[in-house]
């Protein structure tokens, strides 16, 4: 099954969701260019990319969320992974890319974390006094 795409702005995100295979592939380059596209169209708050829908992942998969990491970082946007499959899971946290690339249970799930990280940044006195209690 082939990689398809579809692209979304939600207020201040922009969701990728995801369905088939993150392969090799003629279909594997368009989610660089939708996620550039997304990117160039404004800053979000973050990036997430819904991957529920992935059947399986190889290590160009894997490669191509890395460079989606690498756009956001440029652009002080976050990426968030929601929904993500057992398949990729094992991939993320055998090459460790899990603690580069957070996830999510879902795209509502990543858009709190995204409001949370926001406050700490706002707030970091705040932050500090809650977790010395």
């Amino acid at each position: 099954m082939p990689l398809s795409i579809t692209s979304r702005p939600d207020r201040n995100f922009y969701i990728l969701t995801l369905t088939g295979q993150l392969t090799l592939g003629p279909n594997l380059k368009s989610l660089q260019q939708m996620a550039r596209a997304a990117l160039e169209t404004g800053t979000p708050d973050a990036l997430i990319v819904e991957v529920g829908g992935v059947k399986y992942t190889d290590s160009a998969g894997l490669g191509e969320l890395t460079i989606l990491y690498s756009l956001c970082m440029r652009k002080q946007c976050m990426l968030i992974l929601a929904g993500v499959p057992n398949q990729l899971r094992q991939m993320l946290e055998l090459t460790r890319l899990d603690a580069l690339l957070p996830s999510a249970a879902d795209t509502e799930a990543a858009k709190r974390m995204v409001k949370a990280r926001a406050q700490k940044q706002k707030n970091p006195e705040e932050t500090r006094d809650s977790d010395e209690s």
